[in-house]
């Protein structure tokens, strides 16, 4: 530093630590007062510019002669001038700062270092005498008093100084590369380094800049200094040399090199939302704890805080985090005061300034939250007390988020221990809704007491973890009785923000609990595209295999249909996941999350979907793929009071089909549950026909191949419901030889009665002979309609078997068999 230039710097010790001291004791141990230069014109504290020497309004043979106190400017040090120190305060330039800075280290511990706010109200510019101006009248003014006064027209904002910060690249590379240099080089000299670091710069903003980056990829926070475990750092030397500072190094050090390179800059004291804020603490009486800096340019000054700017500190590892954070370069007041609140109130350069008390109940937020273009909806103040057990907070957007948030018994300290970034949410404590770019949180403290609410955010197609943004405290006298809600780690409610992108385009449900009546729910989703889906219902008390029989999903082009059953009461959580249906190699996303209660009927384990129910139900895309339309039954479930039913459908192409029946048992049927299926195929038309044998819930899967030998594969599944308590009857047994075209007109059952004619008709294409072969053999006729028939005499036979021989081989080849009742005899 220059020797000729009052370079040592007001920034007094004061202790900077997690807690306060009461207001009377802050009073009794502030630090000495500072040096003021007052003259009849200037009664109010108002920096004056000291160039070269200590300069009051006298002359400079009268500082030299000892700085003789006259009526028109005199030196005051300490609460009085009366004080022991004024004797011995006649000092020249730079030793009159020496004194006062090695006199007010002793009146306090070294380990407790910082700027106190009664020491910075009084901090001198220090400014190059080409900064200084003369007004009209002849007298000096400083940039800082002509700045306060200048651009009397709109302020300029940080967005009609640069569009992004990637304007900056050049300078910025410039000065992480020119420091990297000097510090292997150990230079530690401001001027040396502010001269380098600005070598690229082209203008008073860029020289800024570089400046900026430099302190903020530099210089560490000293956490050890901060905690009283290491003396603090001071002069500019030592911070740069050790590479680490509390908030004043890093102020103090800003002024230096924008000086050095003749840019107007200022130290402005306050307080901060930092580390150790108690949310809602009282600031009145209470010593400023941070420090940072105001920059003039074009006649306007701006904000910026390059301690905040360099990274976070983790309280739970004591350590520093380097972080660089652009928001706090040229911070807009608006923003800036909600974080910094100065101890005069014209550097908050807002028109309407802030008053102490709102900033001390004003919510949190975090540079994020302004990145992210969001803005606080409800509440305005950071405490809610919650009314019949529940409160809500909401947060809108310019442009798709994705949220999550944290709720913790509270901590005395809003950053301790606190997460910076969070993956998901897993506090059954809180229901987050997403609804038109605007977050929704119904927060349910669980017990009694005071919580802390922390919300996370992200752009919506990020994969980065979701980064704090603003914080609350609930306090809550008294919690709702409740059941409980299941935890959900999939961030929030109903749709997720990233559902649209995903191909879910809105449904049914909207983002509130979905009341469940009668035990069963259905919900539609509506697609932009073909998807695939897969989803997942929970139940504090519900087991995961049995939660699988309460699903069955239904995927068409447009749209996506689940069918839920509630056994238990409670609240459920339906979480369903999505992928594009012809990418099988993109994993399943989550797209939505659904709370569902049901608080009354329920579904009886009877009732529950059977077994091995497969992802695919009811006609959808897959058939469609198969070609398979025109379906009798367009949805999954199909019921039936009389225990049967026919399922008919289409197919465009060549396929070989196969229908299989299942439901839960106990034990083995008497028949077979593939004997109560009769398929028929004939031209395009297909029938599927149903004799249920008994009450219950069943399953009808349809497999499909396209080529002899290739595999089946699974068409769709229905849930056949039946209410029937006689049981219906089996169809008889099929064998590879009844194909495409055949058709059974009578019998259709496939047990019959012993001792009885029974008649036979049936349509085989291209059978050269049909013949019921029972006691004897019977050869059926052929009548005009093409239809085969005749009668049989059952006798005392287990069996009678129906074959037929083609026009190409001759062969007999049997195609049904029908069994004989046999009598209990």
């Amino acid at each position: 530093m220059s020797a000729d230039v009052a370079i040592q710097k007001f920034s007094f010790p004061f202790t900077c630590t997690a807690g306060h001291a009461p207001p009377g004791e802050q009073t009794r141990r502030a630090c000495p007062q500072v040096t003021t230069l007052e003259t009849p014109t200037l009664r109010a504290l108002r920096p004056i510019a000291i160039v070269g020497t200590l300069v009051t309004n006298g002359t400079e043979a009268d500082s030299k002669a000892g700085l003789k106190a006259t009526p028109v400017g005199r030196l005051q040090l300490g609460p009085s001038s009366s004080a022991p120190g004024v004797r011995s305060a006649v000092l020249r330039g730079r030793g009159v700062f020496e004194k006062l800075a090695a006199e007010s280290e002793d009146t306090r511990p070294a380990a407790k270092r910082q700027l106190s706010s009664e020491s910075a109200a009084r901090t001198v510019a220090v400014v190059k005498k080409s900064a200084v101006r003369k007004e009209p009248d002849g007298t000096a003014k400083t940039g800082l008093q002509a700045g306060l006064r200048a651009a009397p027209g709109k302020r300029r904002r940080r967005k009609d100084l640069f569009s992004s910060s990637e304007v900056f690249s050049r300078v910025d590379a410039h000065a992480i590369r020119a420091g990297a240099e000097l510090k292997q080089k150990c230079v530690y000299e401001v001027k040396t380094i502010a001269q380098s670091i600005t070598q690229e710069a082209r203008s008073e903003l860029e020289r800024l800049r570089a400046i900026w980056v430099w302190l903020c990829h530099n210089i560490e926070y000293d956490v050890s200094g901060y905690l009283g475990q290491s003396e603090k750092l001071s002069s500019p030397e030592e911070v740069i040399a050790a590479g680490k500072g509390v908030c004043c190094g890093y102020s103090s050090l800003c002024l230096e090199m924008c000086r050095e390179v003749g840019l107007q800059c200022q130290e402005v004291p306050g307080h901060s939302k930092g580390i150790g804020h108690r949310p809602g603490q009282s600031l009145r009486d209470v010593r400023s704890d941070h420090m940072w800096n105001a920059v003039l340019l074009g006649g306007q000054w701006f904000l910026m805080d390059s301690c905040w700017g360099a990274g976070r500190v983790d309280m739970e590892h004591k350590s520093f985090v380097k972080k660089f954070d652009d928001f706090y370069f040229l911070t807009d007041p608006e923003d800036f005061v909600e974080s910094h609140f100065p101890d005069e109130d014209k550097w908050q350069l807002l028109d309407q300034p802030m008053s102490r008390e709102e900033f001390e109940m004003r919510v949190f937020k975090t540079s994020t939250f302004f990145t992210l273009g969001l803005k606080l909806v409800q509440p305005q103040h950071f405490h809610m007390l919650t009314d019949d057990g529940e409160v809500n907070l909401s947060i809108s957007s310019s442009r798709s988020v994705t949220y999550t948030y944290d709720i913790t018994p509270r901590h005395d300290f809003l950053h301790r221990g606190a997460a910076e970034q969070k993956e998901s949410s897993g506090s059954s404590s809180g229901l987050l809704t997403m609804s038109h770019r605007t977050m929704r949180l119904q927060i349910l403290p669980p017990a009694q007491g005071t919580y802390d609410v922390k919300v996370f955010a992200r752009p919506e197609l990020a994969s980065t973890p979701l980064s704090w943004v603003c914080s609350f405290t609930v306090e809550c006298p008294a919690p709702r009785a409740m059941e409980e809600i299941p935890e959900n780690p999939f961030l929030s409610w109903g749709l997720q923000a990233g559902s649209e992108a995903l191909g879910v385009a809105g449904g049914s449900p909207g983002s509130q609990v979905m009341e469940v009546e009668d035990g069963e729910l259905e919900l539609t989703l509506k697609t932009s595209r073909p998807l695939m889906a897969l989803c997942e219902l929970v139940h504090p008390g519900l087991e995961p295999v049995l939660a699988k029989r309460c699903l069955a999903t239904q995927i068409q082009p447009d749209g996506l249909t689940f069918h839920v059953l509630c056994p238990s009461r409670g609240f459920y959580r339906l979480s369903v996941f999505v992928r594009d249906y012809d990418k099988p190699e993109v994993r399943f996303q989550n797209a939505a999350n659904f709370l569902l209660h049901c608080k009354a009927t329920v579904a009886a384990r009877s009732e529950l979907f059977p077994p091995n129910l497969g992802t695919a139900c009811g006609p959808g895309t897959r058939t469609l793929q198969a070609g398979l339309s025109k379906f009798s039954h367009t949805g999954a479930l199909v019921s039936t009071q009389q225990g049967k039913c026919n399922v008919t459908f289409h197919s465009q192409q060549d396929l070989e089909l196969h229908a299989v029946l299942g439901r839960e048992e106990s034990q083995a049927p008497a028949v077979p549950l593939e004997r109560h299926l009769f398929c028929t195929y004939t031209d395009s038309k297909v029938t599927v026909s149903a004799s249920l044998p008994g009450p219950g819930v069943y399953r009808l899967g349809l497999y499909a191949r396209t080529a002899p030998g290739a595999d089946f594969n699974p068409m769709c599944d229905f849930v056949l419901r039946s209410s029937c308590e006689q049981p219906g009857p089996p169809f008889p047994g099929t064998y590879a030889a009844w194909g495409k075209g055949c058709v059974l007109f009578e019998p259709r059952a496939g047990l019959l009665e012993p001792g009885a004619w029974v008649r036979f008709r049936v349509r085989v294409p291209g059978a050269k002979k049909v013949s019921a072969v029972g006691e004897g053999k019977v050869e059926l006729k052929m009548n005009k309609s093409r239809v085969w028939e005749g009668e049989v005499f059952t006798g005392r036979l287990r069996q009678v078997k129906l074959a037929a021989a083609s026009e190409d081989t001759g062969d007999m080849a049997v195609m049904l068999t029908f069994d004989i009742r046999q009598s209990e005899e």
